[in-house]
């Protein structure tokens, strides 16, 4: 389909609130991936463990399973001497995931994940936009060669790198989603507030399918982005939400876990959905089990009042900013 006519706008149109994926990476290391190896890679060397998160993932509820490429730029795939098979690695991604979405017995999206580079654009850092943007282009045509419905632009703090990952997805001919990470005291890393981040598009002429928060510093935080992201919306505007899985825990034997349980989750997603989310999934540390539990409560009903602060704190555990916004009346 094409930009204007794309599937997840067509879901979007059907249901009031769709279900993503959870943590593909903590997944992974449950499986087995050794801390600091790269997932990516099991796309070509263990793809029917990929296509089990997935499918794991499909069977919990999600209508929206993100390929397993968020580090699939040759900037990161750099680092573990992959560079030169950037294509391999997104393409097997992007059909991977296919497969398990057109198996399913229900519309599925399957979103090609694109995450940070790791590199500073100039001032900031080395890298040109023009660098940042042709690493992008690299990897959304490779994609969208392996079937993915939207290109899903994700964890990003940086103005200048959202912007050359727009115009990458723009020049593969995919539709896209944009999701920042604002775990600096309700900011990015870059001080840019969840109410000023959504009137990027504009500001840019972009026009992303949706626009939203992912990761941060656990699911209390993440319902205080999508407060400030509905805040500076505009109609029409759909406000993705897909937070942490709590917090995360070192445990005696080194492993990082995260605390939160099926029914805290269960909790951050009706209370994502009344804040005013229409796509609402977990980051890190989010399982099949804590996604049936969210699947559970949203049953695009009525949102009901959006929550107060306290009932956040109650729920979920302090919110950690400096200055609660006012949740809209």
């Amino acid at each position: 389909m094409g930009i204007s006519a794309n599937k997840l706008s067509a879901l979007l149109e059907e249901k009031a609130v769709l279900m993503a994926d959870g943590g593909m990476g903590t997944t992974l290391f449950q499986l087995g991936l050794h801390s600091g190896a790269p997932g990516e890679l099991w796309n070509l060397d263990h793809p029917e463990r990929i296509e089990g998160v997935h499918r794991g993932f499909v069977d919990a509820g999600s209508d929206i399973i993100l390929t397993n490429s968020f580090g699939g730029t040759r900037f990161r795939c750099r680092h573990h001497n992959s560079e030169d098979r950037v294509r391999d690695i997104n393409v097997s991604a992007a059909r991977i995931a296919r497969k398990v979405a057109d198996a399913a017995e229900r519309p599925v999206v399957v979103g090609g994940s694109m995450g940070p580079t790791g590199e500073m654009i100039a001032p900031y850092g080395e890298r040109t936009p023009e660098e940042i943007e042709s690493g992008f282009v690299e990897q959304a045509i490779a994609l969208k060669e392996g079937g993915v419905d939207v290109a899903w632009i994700e964890t990003i703090f940086f103005e200048d790198e959202l912007a050359a990952a727009v115009r990458a997805a723009e020049r593969a001919g995919l539709p896209y989603v944009l999701t920042m990470t604002f775990d600096t005291g309700g900011r990015t890393m870059m001080g840019l507030r969840p109410e000023d981040a959504i009137k990027l598009p504009v500001t840019h002429g972009w026009s992303p399918v949706a626009f939203g928060a992912n990761c941060g510093v656990g699911p209390a935080q993440l319902i205080d982005s999508v407060l400030g992201l509905v805040k500076g919306s505009k109609p029409g505007d759909v406000v993705v939400a897909k937070g942490n899985c709590g917090l995360p825990k070192i445990g005696n034997d080194m492993k990082i876990r995260y605390d939160g349980t099926p029914e805290v989750m269960a909790d951050y997603a009706a209370l994502a959905y009344r804040a005013g989310a229409r796509i609402i999934g977990g980051c890190c540390g989010t399982t099949q089990e804590h996604l049936k539990a969210m699947r559970a409560v949203l049953t695009g009903g009525p949102r009901g009042p959006s929550p107060s602060y306290a009932e956040i704190e109650q729920k979920l555990g302090p919110v950690k900013i400096t200055t609660q916004r006012p949740a809209p009346a």
